[in-house]
């Protein structure tokens, strides 16, 4: 049982209660301090009918997405658990993550969205290939919505006659989602929605 924040280190005051035990829930990994400066996204504020985000990019989560993805604290994976599991669980959909580029998972030593989903014990499936090293937060506005196709599909995929959902960290221009989007069209998916933690 984790008895300190991962964020700031301060103990944890909650304890295991029955209705977690019963409920299966997780405990709580952050303090309320730290859990109060993340901001959730209101339904009119959403940015489009067919993502769904969790959060603002403010500072509290812009500090909590270095430290996981370029810091590799990787039991940060924990954080959002709760919240990830409300928005998902019910999803009659096939879940697929944006996969990083081979060469990106050796540098930082695990898939960032896998480990979300893992968390959360959400099964997902892999459809899409990154055939670009290229970042897309190192570009402009232009020029990522002028970007050439991100992904492929990957060898002997097997698309299902099922709504398919695009799990992703953070939304900006939308144009990553765009594209593995039409990938999946293109191959048979009946409909493609997205899942993301953040909103920038």
């Amino acid at each position: 049982m984790n008895t300190i924040c991962y964020l700031c280190s301060k103990p944890l005051k909650s304890r295991l209660t029955w209705k977690q035990l019963i409920m299966y829930e997780q405990q709580a990994v952050i303090c309320s301090t730290c859990d109060s400066k993340f901001e959730l996204v209101k339904p009119e504020e959403q940015k489009s009918p067919d993502i769904q985000a969790l959060f603002h990019y403010n500072e509290a989560m812009k500090d909590f997405l270095h430290q996981y993805k370029f810091f590799k604290d990787i039991v940060l994976k924990d954080v959002f658990r709760s919240e990830i599991a409300k928005a998902l669980k019910n999803a009659d959909a096939v879940i697929v993550p944006i996969p990083m580029h081979p060469e990106k998972i050796k540098t930082r030593t695990f898939a960032h969205i896998d480990e979300l989903l893992k968390a959360v014990g959400i099964p997902y499936t892999h459809l899409l290939e990154k055939i670009t090293i290229e970042s897309q937060s190192s570009k402009s506005k232009m020029e990522r919505e002028q970007s050439a196709q991100l992904f492929q599909l990957k060898p002997n995929s097997i698309i299902e006659n099922r709504p398919h959902i695009l799990i992703d960290d953070i939304v900006t221009t939308g144009t990553t989602l765009k594209h593995a989007k039409a990938i999946l069209i293109a191959a048979g998916a009946p409909s493609v929605k997205a899942f993301t933690l953040i909103q920038g």
